[in-house]
């Protein structure tokens, strides 16, 4: 009769642990395959869930370009003695006639010192008037005062030097080796040969982005790009602000990986593939290569492509779907550009869950086994 007893009394404890696992639930690291299904507009969610193929890929795989504007590429350098607003000026001017304009009797030249360049970038001269400076080299200046003094006093000759300025400058800040402020001087006319007087990046070039911002215009551009596209290269004008930074664009990597973690781009572009390698892999304890989704809100342009149709607006819910046992799956990953704040998320297989299920029982069969027996003993006494 006891025996009867403690065998009922078994399984009645495995009837009820079931039960409590069933209820309660699994420890796990996320959604399951169903149920990220069952947030698809077809089953009146709010995300559009996209087995990826190689119509999705080339919808969906377009990473944002950097480049400089056509304000940006089509300025020509500046020389390397360009005079700037600020800049002060020494004039030396010489007539030829006893009774010149500007030269004292008795003697064959005058010297105008410390003739600074106004704020709206002119100097002003006796008799010549007011002489735009500012963008001009000393030697233009000299042309342009000389053809105004020829007017009223024959054959004159003008000097035109720099006493005291900077000319044009340019600010660099940033990841770079030695951050300061740079004239433009013959060799550093050009974006990439200021970077390279600046000791170059001091971070890994691959995700180096330049920028430059002049007046109220700004463009970027990847530093390797400015080595593979010499288009990029830009002519510097003074006033420039060039700051070097790493990039910062993040995915975040989820569920049954090596880690989970927010990851930094390691450069330009980042497949499905890589991403999942940057994390560890898949678990192989856990995943199912399956169940690989990728999280994303798209802008409505890519959305209505990817899903046929036109009335979409405004950024859509996302989630694609890589199946990496399929013939092509790998290469359907490897093709599948992540983006920034992307979310990758891979799902347990059923055989985990399976696993944990049974080991949750075992689990708590040993503790009533362990119960039962000390009740045993308590009985006996």
């Amino acid at each position: 009769m006891k025996i009867l007893t403690l065998r009922f009394a078994k399984g009645a404890a495995l009837v009820v642990t079931l039960g409590l696992v069933a209820a309660c639930g699994l420890p796990r690291s996320g959604p399951n395959k169903a149920e990220i299904f069952s947030g698809s507009v077809l089953e009146q969610g709010d995300a559009f869930v996209l087995t990826v193929d190689d119509r999705v890929n080339r919808i969906a795989s377009v990473t944002p370009s950097l480049g400089f504007a056509a304000g940006f590429r089509n300025a020509s350098t500046l020389g390397s003695d360009t005079i700037n607003a600020g800049d002060v000026l020494g004039l030396t001017i010489w007539e030829n006639v006893d009774d010149g304009l500007l030269v004292p009797q008795g003697q064959n030249a005058t010297v105008l010192e410390e003739v600074q360049v106004d704020g709206s970038g002119f100097i002003f001269v006796p008799y010549a008037g007011r002489v735009r400076a500012a963008g001009n080299t000393p030697e233009a200046i000299r042309r342009i005062i000389s053809e105004k003094l020829a007017e009223q006093t024959p054959d004159p000759q003008v000097q035109v030097r720099r006493l005291a300025g900077d000319g044009s400058t340019v600010s660099i800040v940033g990841a770079v080796s030695a951050q300061g402020v740079y004239p433009i001087e013959r060799p550093t006319r050009t974006l990439a040969s200021m970077l390279a007087a600046a000791g170059g990046v001091a971070t890994r070039p691959e995700i180096a982005q330049v920028t430059v911002v002049r007046g109220d215009h700004s463009g970027s551009i990847w530093f390797e790009d400015l080595y593979d596209h010499p288009g990029h290269d830009i002519a510097l004008r003074g006033g420039d602000r060039i700051f070097v930074e790493e990039d910062t664009r993040t995915f975040t990597a989820l569920g049954a990986t090596g880690s989970q973690d927010r990851v930094q781009f390691d450069s330009q572009t980042i497949s499905a593939v890589e991403a999942i390698a940057q994390v560890g892999g898949l678990n192989s304890s856990l995943a199912d290569p399956t169940g690989v989704f990728v999280f994303r809100n798209e802008p409505e342009s890519i959305a209505n492509q990817l899903v046929g149709r036109n009335d979409l607006i405004g950024t859509q819910r996302v989630v694609y779907v890589l199946d990496l046992t399929k013939p092509n799956g790998i290469f359907m990953a490897r093709d599948f550009a992540i983006r920034d704040e992307d979310t990758v998320y891979v799902t347990e297989a059923p055989f985990s869950e399976f696993s944990k299920t049974i080991a949750a029982v075992t689990g708590s069969l040993t503790a009533v086994n362990s119960l039962s027996d000390a009740s045993t003993s308590l009985s006996g006494l």
